[in-house]
């Protein structure tokens, strides 16, 4: 992507430590003016790369604080450009007045991931590995950590540039082919092509179902308790939560509202939301509590159907939507006089909500539906906006393909291939607008 010089000549100055008051405030600074900012912050040159103890100054040649000075030359640096960090004390006032004395002379406050950002501009990352670097920060688990750092370590943008590849090397064949009409080529009867196009598909689905295991990894997921009236969901929320945060009684269309709790389930960050439970005619109180629960069912990864298996009801999903992942809990087996016959449903476990009996049974069927389970040493984090290009690349794939197998068309089979590779592109940053670069590094945190 093509440098923003406008842009790139201005310097930048932020605090890359939390906010509050601690031990040490470590302040960055990147761009062209960051040589002359030494000369006047800490009167000389630290040698590069090394830990530097020293004074910083301001323009009255008065010592503000003494700490670490550590300055990374152009282009050796995080951002490609010249970076100077100062580790100086904790504390509100020395951090603002170190900052407020850089921008005197000459830098500006930095934006939300703009040193990030200009590591993208200067060509120090691809996007994929930018947005690792935000995911890394944020992540809630030490699987989500791991999986953050390999797509910081280039694991995911290797995978894309690998399917870029094959792409690329279908499309020039078929192209080569259509240049000599005259041969009559038959593409259907090309062994090489074929093969190409068969590891080309293999790839395709390979990276996107590592892609969707590497945003459950990144997002979490959000889990639905639904059921009917004193099935026990708002139970099953205590017990998930280790307190009292739903009340339980006795009396049915106690949930009225939304309550919600998060827990981690080996590595997997998991919002769980207690809702109304599901009744014909309901009082107009209960009515609407069902009509958010509707409208949180649009928008969840999955639904556990809680269900009263202690009084041997007809269990009735009819309230769940037919495209929605769900697990049937069957509640209550503190209950009964004897266990109850395991094969009998499908996707379905046995618990109590009162004794935590099948609780662990429960979160492996949460897994084993979002498929956690086959989570393993190679996974990487996604987002939705890279799933979702994944699946534009592939559709153009598999209509290139259907146009090659259905009628011979080699022309529109490369220029599918040709989008597909576009849509490939908008991954890794190399097709990217700045709106979407906005969006991207407006979410990153000020000094990172």
């Amino acid at each position: 992507m093509p440098e923003n010089k406008s842009y790139i000549e201005d310097t930048i100055v932020a605090s890359a430590s939390a906010a509050g008051v601690g031990g040490v405030n470590i302040i960055r600074i990147s761009g062209p003016k960051v040589e002359e900012i030494i000369n006047n912050i800490l009167r000389e040159m630290p040698h590069p790369r090394l830990a530097t103890h020293t004074k910083f100054f301001n323009k009255k040649n008065e010592p503000l604080d003494m700490g670490i000075a550590i300055y990374f030359p152009c282009p050796f640096s995080f951002t490609g450009e010249s970076v100077l960090e100062l580790h100086a004390h904790g504390g509100m006032f020395i951090g603002k007045a170190i900052i407020d004395e850089i921008i005197a002379l000459g830098a500006r406050q930095a934006e939300a991931g703009e040193f990030t950002k200009r590591a993208f501009l200067n060509g120090k990352l691809d996007l994929l590995q930018a947005e690792a670097v935000a995911d890394l920060v944020s992540s809630g688990s030490k699987k989500s950590a791991q999986a953050a750092m390999r797509s910081l370590s280039g694991v995911f943008s290797n995978l894309i540039e690998a399917l870029s590849k094959q792409l690329i090397k279908l499309r020039l064949h078929v192209e080569a082919a259509i240049d000599f009409p005259e041969e009559e080529i038959d593409f259907l009867t090309d062994d090489v092509l074929l093969t190409e196009i068969q590891a080309c598909e293999s790839s395709f689905k390979s990276v996107i179902r590592g892609a969707k295991i590497g945003q459950i990894l990144n997002d979490g997921i959000q889990v639905a308790i639904i059921g009917l009236p004193n099935a026990g969901k708002s139970s099953l929320l205590n017990l998930l939560s280790g307190q009292d945060t739903a009340i339980v009684t006795d009396v049915a269309g106690t949930t009225r509202d939304i309550i919600k709790t998060s827990i981690n389930i080996d590595g997997l960050c998991a919002e769980f939301f207690d809702t109304a439970g599901f009744r014909d005619n309901p009082k107009t109180i209960e009515a609407e509590g069902i009509r958010r629960t509707n409208e949180l069912l649009k928008v969840v990864d999955l639904a556990i159907w809680v269900h009263d298996y202690s009084e041997k009801n007809e269990i009735n999903k009819q309230f769940i939507p037919a495209n929605l992942k769900h697990i049937l809990a069957l509640n209550k087996i503190d209950l009964l006089s004897q266990m109850p016959d395991k094969m009998k449903y499908n996707n379905s476990v046995y618990f109590s909500a009162h004794t935590g009996e099948g609780l662990d049974d429960l979160f492996k069927a949460i897994k084993k539906c979002v498929a956690y389970e086959t989570v393993g040493d190679g996974a990487f984090t996604a987002r939705t906006r890279h799933i979702e290009a994944l699946k534009s690349a592939f559709d153009h794939f598999k209509v290139g393909q259907k146009a090659l197998h259905e009628k011979k068309a080699g022309e529109i089979f490369a220029e599918e291939i040709k989008l597909s590779h576009k849509a490939l592109g908008e991954i890794t940053g190399q097709l990217s607008d700045d709106e979407l670069l906005g969006k991207i590094f407006s979410k990153f945190c000020i000094g990172k």
